[in-house]
């Protein structure tokens, strides 16, 4: 793996600026979804049927938000957007873990819709952070930051809620969420490579500032890249579910957290090979080799091996993401990518939404192996369509090349 080209890329401020900012805004999000889930079942004595419907409200809320506060960035900039996030964020965080469910149901998702869109500012911010060539690696560092706010944040929120009442302990964390969505208020990252929008004197795009029109890049290249990160998330998602119902089936669930942190390493790992290549990979050929590495857990015997092949499975989990960004990157104008990039969180949200349930259905119907199964072959299937429909869409692009350089 060329450590040159982290060198390289890690010598740029404003990236490595990106990437703390990135960790710091994530882990409150990451860790108060546990504790979220913790609150109102161990809190509010409510069913883990329930926990699971304010989860659901925030996420469809979050997937809603996406493409509109995305719009948002691209036409008023980072600052215009981030102050209402941070002023809904905490009026509804500061009442929401001292009342009822119904009441924390309806501010989680109403905190959802003003959701700061930290994914997209984050990802603009270290995609206008390094020049063209350097760019797939510098996403790569921002998967491993991601990674390791997933492995930190639950982890202390959990750590929390055995220690403190839920209901602090989830405000404490929503406020943190909150005092990262200031931090990056104050540090007003760049967001684009070159200044492409008229700028007020504190930095913030003028009002009325035309973006890049919808119908210019909402097209099939785009909607197919978004459609490899659904999947993947698909994936991902039950994947998540069956450990945890592979685990109970072994009587292990004391080894629930190591199995998925060693999975999360797997992928952070991979995520930084994949960031040292030479190429780019298409990320539907990284999406089957997710399927087809998340297969063989199905025949895990144990703790042991299940722990290994989670390992190898998570190999691919980075740089699969990785390549979806990066390459909505490259067929977005940068003018409408925080538009884009917030469509392609809402397609990985939706993903992860519908691979829960499916992979939890296919377990309640046969096993755990049939979690697994169903998740993987699915992402398999789509990775081979999609692989299909690009090629055909490249070679056309690459004889049309060819016909204009005859007619030249």
């Amino acid at each position: 793996m060329p450590v040159a080209r982290y060198r390289r890329v890690l010598a740029s401020r404003a990236l490595r600026q990106a990437l703390v900012l990135g960790f710091l805004v994530r882990m409150p999000i990451f860790g108060g979804s546990v504790v979220l889930t913790l609150h109102v079942a161990a809190t509010l004595h409510r069913s883990y049927a329930a926990a699971g419907l304010v989860s659901a409200a925030a996420t469809i809320a979050i997937a809603i938000s996406g493409p509109w506060r995305g719009r948002l960035l691209d036409r008023q900039g980072l600052r215009r957007v981030v102050v209402p996030s941070i002023v809904v964020a905490a009026a509804c965080w500061s009442v929401a873990p001292f009342v009822g469910y119904w009441w924390l149901l309806s501010l989680a998702a109403l905190a959802g819709l003003f959701v700061i869109p930290s994914f997209s500012i984050i990802r603009q911010a270290v995609i206008a952070a390094v020049p063209d060539d350097d760019r797939r690696t510098a996403i790569s560092l921002d998967s491993v930051a991601v990674e390791l706010s997933f492995m930190v944040g639950p982890a202390a929120g959990v750590w929390a809620a055995t220690q403190w009442p839920t209901s602090w302990v989830l405000f404490a964390i929503e406020m943190l969420g909150v005092g990262a969505g200031i931090l990056l208020w104050v540090a007003n990252p760049a967001l684009h490579e070159e200044p492409e929008h008229s700028v007020d004197d504190a930095g913030n795009a003028e009002p009325g500032t035309p973006a890049a029109p919808r119908s210019s890049w909402f097209r099939a290249p785009f909607l197919t890249i978004c459609l490899a990160a659904a999947a993947t998330t698909v994936v991902l998602g039950g994947t998540d579910i069956t450990v945890v119902a592979a685990l109970r089936h072994f009587d292990a669930q004391s080894t629930i957290g190591g199995v998925l942190a060693v999975w999360g390493l797997g992928s952070l790992l991979g995520g930084l090979v994949y960031g040292g290549l030479r190429r780019s990979v298409s990320a539907f050929w990284l999406l089957g080799g997710l399927g087809l590495v998340t297969l063989p857990m199905a025949l895990a015997g144990g703790v042991v091996s299940l722990a290994v092949l989670a390992f190898v499975a998570g190999l691919f989990c980075a740089p699969t993401i990785t390549a979806t960004v990066d390459q909505v990157s490259r067929v977005v104008p940068s003018a409408a990518r925080g538009e884009a990039m917030g469509w392609h969180g809402s397609f990985m949200t939706g993903g992860m939404a519908l691979g829960a349930p499916l992979a939890g259905a296919a377990v309640d119907r046969a096993s755990w192996p049939a979690g697994f199964t169903v998740v993987a072959v699915l992402g398999v299937l789509v990775a081979l369509v999609g692989a299909v429909a690009t090629s055909g869409r490249a070679r056309q692009r690459r004889a049309q090349r060819i016909g204009e350089r005859v007619a030249a």
